[in-house]
């Protein structure tokens, strides 16, 4: 850098009046003085050395400057930062050529932009510094948390370059990570460096439709029909027909006709029924539409595990009814179900029962409970000879510590009531009527309605279509009794109610679920389902109690092994959502573990490794929890290990890939618009990228930097100015004036 050098004054007229008045007048008066001492050497010093003082102080009353002006020899430089984040490859920059409409990619049409022959007009005036930002790394597999920061480059742009003397700024505006970039255009305004934008994209969606997710289970069981839910987005203007096309590695394909809505999203399901055990991937696609302008979001991939089932059910009952009978049965011929049933009948000696799907009494203890996947509570209660308090508190720890589902199946002898002053009154999805205990009866049948819940729930689905599943639950036999329900309780989900009774609270519960702790609860209020076999044999009512069985015992049978289990929610998570892990841990002899060191080394598709150590949740159950947050799309291989069992558990789940970066998202114009408004900078269209040059060409050269020291009033010069006048002070001590 030049550097000039100068001294300033604050020259006002009356200021130099002033102190060439004080001058003069001084002068006059210091030679008379020394013309009365007759000219003595001492006092013409002293005098002298009044004047020097006087001027002095003159020439501060001007408020002289030192003023220094640093000039850059070298070339002003000019940033041109380009956006190279995924969502710049989305198709939707319109250009005509030749009559037709072409669409191209937005990183495509700032193409020219990236080249330095586009800028080799400018090269013998600034020096040219092309860079992108935000840059996926092709060599990494995790791509879906890799965002678009416009804030860091801005920010470091002043530090990275020399000279910096203005940001072209190529980009469609959408950031989603970092600090708001209008704080960094904030910094470059105080610096005097304007950005000129270049916003890239349409600000709104062109015609596309979109797989948004496919929300396939964590595994499924060989012969059972699986289902799997889909999204999709469409910004088409009109609803219209399509078939999607369900596609596994073993070949297997299934298609289904969907109308897909307008300017909104879909949401449908497909069945599929795997034959054999092994691990898949499903791959969900949907044709291109006519209009269609994107067509590389019309599919989705993802994996699943096909295995054998074997799930433990304990039915507990006192009178061996009809809803009892019809259910162990169905239970028992469920290939994937072992059932086990203890019937607490008035008239036994001991309770049991009469063939080898019977126990002889309640599991006593945790070891022996904890087998069972779902248990029914049947028309019992706590009373001699049935359950003990005892018992509820295991069921309780059972479904809140194991995931177990429980299922409460009131009859009309009304013991069930006897529960609710029991721990398991906390996990009834109803409430009930004490002063009713033998629930309600009629000659003629009552039937149900499905909630609007119910008809998109799982569990009462008895038909492939919901207009099918509707007529199907319109035409069951209907029932004569019912619990005496009052209301739900906060929390819990109803999917069936009376049809024609109600109360203060609305129609009567008489289907409704609930999640207590890790575990699922049912309540159902009839025991009429076994007349659903008329005309129809077992169609609806194994359907109905299998879906039931499988529904809660999904999330505990996730990954186990012998003595660890592992489960989490949610079953398929996004990127960067929080997964809840939960773990069962059990000594090897069977027993809960009570303390240990549990740790899950969790493997990204990328190969990052992280280690999750697992807090005790429930010491008697040997329940364990941990969290983890994903952030990347895939694959991840969890190792679950106990350090004092030395037991491992292999498991895997799937991070959902809609990311933060996304191919289709609409422009953000908006935020290159104010982050040039705010630099006093430019907008510059893509069709006039000629502008830009011609722009930085009418920039005038950078002001020089000046640095000022204020010697009026700089420290140094009043200590000069003390020092004098101290001095003056002992030469007039010194010729005897004082």
């Amino acid at each position: 850098m030049n550097s000039v050098q100068s001294l300033t004054f604050l020259w006002v007229p009356w200021s130099i009046v002033a102190s060439l008045t004080v001058i003069g007048v001084t002068a006059v008066l210091c030679f008379v003085a020394w013309r009365r001492s007759g000219y003595r050497r001492d006092f013409g010093l002293l005098e002298l050395l009044r004047f020097v003082l006087v001027c002095f102080v003159a020439v501060l009353f001007n408020q002289p400057e030192w003023v220094e002006e640093y000039r850059p020899i070298e070339k002003p430089t000019v940033a041109v930062l380009w956006d190279a984040s995924t969502s710049m490859d989305t198709r939707d920059v319109l250009g005509n050529s030749g009559g037709s409409t072409a669409v191209t990619s937005r990183r495509e049409a700032i193409a020219k932009l990236t080249e330095s022959t586009f800028w080799q007009s400018l090269n013998e005036r600034m020096n040219i510094v092309i860079q992108s930002f935000s840059a996926v790394d092709p060599d990494s597999k995790a791509t879906a948390h890799q965002g678009t920061n416009l804030h860091e480059p801005l920010a470091e742009a002043p530090r990275q370059f020399k000279n910096l003397r203005a940001v072209v700024l190529a980009s469609d505006g959408d950031w989603n990570e970092g600090e708001p970039p209008v704080q960094a255009a904030s910094a470059l305004r105080l610096k005097g460096i304007p950005v000129m934008a270049v916003p890239v994209g349409s600000s709104s969606r062109l015609p596309d439709v979109e797989l948004l997710s496919l929300d396939s289970p964590t595994f499924g069981i060989a012969g059972k029909s699986v289902r799997i839910p889909f999204t999709i987005d469409s910004t088409l203007p009109r609803e219209y027909l399509t078939t999607v096309t369900l596609k596994a590695s073993n070949g297997d394909e299934v298609t289904k006709e969907i109308r897909i809505a307008p300017m909104g999203r879909t949401s449908e399901w497909v069945m599929w029924k795997p034959k054999a055990i092994g691990d898949y991937t499903l791959k969900m696609s949907i044709p291109r539409h006519g209009d269609e302008l994107l067509e590389d979001n019309n599919a989705l991939s993802a994996p699943i595990a096909i295995r054998e089932e074997k799930l433990r059910v304990l039915v507990v009952e006192s009178v061996p009814r009809w809803e009892y009978r019809y259910l162990r049965n169905a239970l028992s011929r469920d290939p994937g179900v072992d059932v086990s049933c203890l019937l607490y009948h008035p008239g036994l000696s001991k309770p049991g029962g009469g063939n080898k799907d019977y126990i002889k009494q309640f599991p006593k203890g945790l070891e022996e409970l904890s087998k069972y996947d779902v248990v029914f509570l049947g028309d019992v209660g706590v009373e001699e000879g049935q359950l003990t308090l005892e018992d509820c508190r295991l069921l309780k720890g059972l479904v809140e510590h194991q995931a177990s589902g429980l299922v409460f199946m009131p009859g009309w002898q009304g013991r069930e009531l006897s529960l609710l002053d029991s721990p398991l009154n906390d996990l009834c999805p109803v409430v009930m009527d004490p002063s009713q205990p033998g629930g309600w009866g009629s000659r003629t049948a009552s039937h149900f309605e499905l909630t609007e819940l119910g008809r998109r729930s799982l569990l009462t689905k008895l038909a492939d279509t919901q207009e099918d599943n509707i007529e199907v639950w319109e035409g069951l036999p209907g029932f004569q009794w019912y619990a005496p329900v009052t209301r739900a309780k906060a929390g819990s989900d109803v999917l069936c109610v009376h049809k024609d009774v109600s109360n203060e609270f609305g129609r009567i519960p008489l289907l409704a679920t609930r999640t207590f702790g890790a575990g699922k609860v049912l309540f159902m209020g009839t025991d009429g389902a076994w007349r659903w076999r008329k005309g129809v044999e077992d169609k609806y009512h194994y359907r109905f109690w299998g879906q039931v069985v499988r529904w809660m015992a999904y999330q505990r049978n996730m990954a186990k092994g012998e003595t660890m289990r592992l489960y989490y929610s949610p079953e398929q998570p996004q990127v960067r959502q929080t997964v809840a892990l939960n773990a069962n841990v059990m000594e090897r002899s069977g027993e809960p573990l009570h303390k240990g060191d549990v740790t899950a080394r969790i493997v990204a598709p990328s190969g990052k490794a992280e280690t999750v150590r697992f807090q005790s949740s429930g010491d008697e159950w040997g329940a364990f929890a941990g969290r983890f947050t994903a952030e990347e799309p895939g694959r991840h291989d969890v190792t679950l290990s106990c350090k004092q069992t030395g037991a491992q558990l292999e498991a895997s789940f799937f991070v959902q890939g809609v990311a933060v970066e996304r191919i289709g998202r609409a422009a953000r114009p908006d935020v290159m618009e104010e982050i040039a408004r705010v630099t006093r900078g430019q907008v510059i269209s893509l069709d006039r990228l000629e502008q830009v040059l011609k722009t930085l060409e009418g920039l005038p050269d950078p002001p020089p930097s000046v640095r000022r020291v204020q010697l009026w009033c700089h420290p140094i010069v009043a200590s000069v100015l003390i020092f004098l006048l101290g001095v003056f002070w002992v030469g007039r001590k010194y010729v005897g004036l004082i």
